[in-house]
């Protein structure tokens, strides 16, 4: 078995919709066409925004589109001791701290002051846990897949959260420590987490972990220039296979992979054979946006 490992790690807040396929789909491609294993981890550790069944749907939708992973599922909602021992080990290296700032108390700046670096400024309320991002490693440089090189100063970007003052865990902490325990080597995802990254590697260098390769897909607009999202309301995926092939079709052809028209027809099994063994991410565009018409994702 090739060494590529793989994964989509959707939030279950809802069902997938077209912006979701995406990158579900060019994941499960760039794994597959190289013989690498692909996973599904379900990222439900905000336990609020996950509503009950949200996430078997998640999995009907990744089936009926022919996205077969590989090993069991895994969720983060009963990772909580490696998630500690990771924010334990940086409170050790003195690049976690506690925080009781509110964010109507530093609103008025682009981004945390660091208010609470030096000690927690309003003793006996409750607190988050910030990365110090500026004793780690800055500048962090990388060489993104389809955007070339990034360069950023990740205390630019401020101290992030990464233990919520509710206790849950937040997320750049929980997938930084569940990519390396399920040893990816390589993630696909939306460029709207491009700037996500540096944190990302911060806490990798700090905690001693892998990097894995960074391949981030252009961000899929609708035809109102509104990100495809739960939020904005975008269309859930089908299930039904009539439908699902011309999506798919339609899936490949914004990842640049030039589908044949009649491929839009045929079989879900017969699209993707025909997508593994002609993925080439180097067609892929370097847009950080891409608006579509308004029909285009439309089930």
């Amino acid at each position: 078995m090739n060494a590529y490992r793989g994964r989509f790690a959707p939030t279950p807040s809802g069902p997938l919709h077209f912006g979701s396929l995406i990158a579900a789909l060019a994941s499960f491609l760039d794994a597959r066409h190289v013989d690498g294993r692909w996973g599904v981890r379900i990222e439900d550790i905000d336990p609020p925004r996950c509503p009950p069944g949200a996430a078997d749907t998640i999995l009907r939708q990744l089936e009926a589109f022919g996205l077969h992973w590989d090993g069991p599922v895994t969720r983060q909602h009963d990772r909580d001791a490696a998630y500690a021992a990771a924010l334990a080990r940086l409170e050790a290296l003195g690049l976690a701290y506690p925080c009781s700032c509110s964010r109507r108390q530093w609103r008025a700046y682009p981004i945390y002051p660091g208010w609470c670096r030096g000690g927690v400024s309003e003793p006996g309320q409750p607190v988050a846990w910030r990365l110090r991002s500026d004793l780690g490693q800055r500048p962090v440089t990388w060489q993104d897949r389809l955007f070339g090189r990034q360069t950023f100063d990740p205390d630019a970007l401020g101290d992030v959260v990464l233990k919520r003052k509710d206790g849950l865990w937040a997320y750049q902490l929980a997938v930084v420590v569940d990519d390396a325990d399920q040893g990816i080597t390589d993630v696909v995802r939306g460029a709207d987490l491009l700037d996500n990254t540096p944190w990302q590697r911060q806490l990798q260098a700090a905690l001693g972990l892998p990097t894995p390769r960074y391949l981030h897909l252009p961000l899929i607009l609708g035809g109102d220039g509104q990100k495809l999202s739960k939020q904005n309301m975008a269309p859930a995926l089908p299930e039904a296979d009539a439908a699902v092939r011309p999506l798919l079709h339609r899936a490949l052809d914004v990842l640049d992979q030039a589908p044949p028209a009649e491929l839009a027809i045929a079989p879900v099994a017969e699209q993707l054979d025909w997508a593994i063994a002609r993925w080439e991410p180097e067609r892929l565009r370097a847009e950080f946006e891409r608006a579509l018409p308004d029909d285009a994702a439309t089930p």
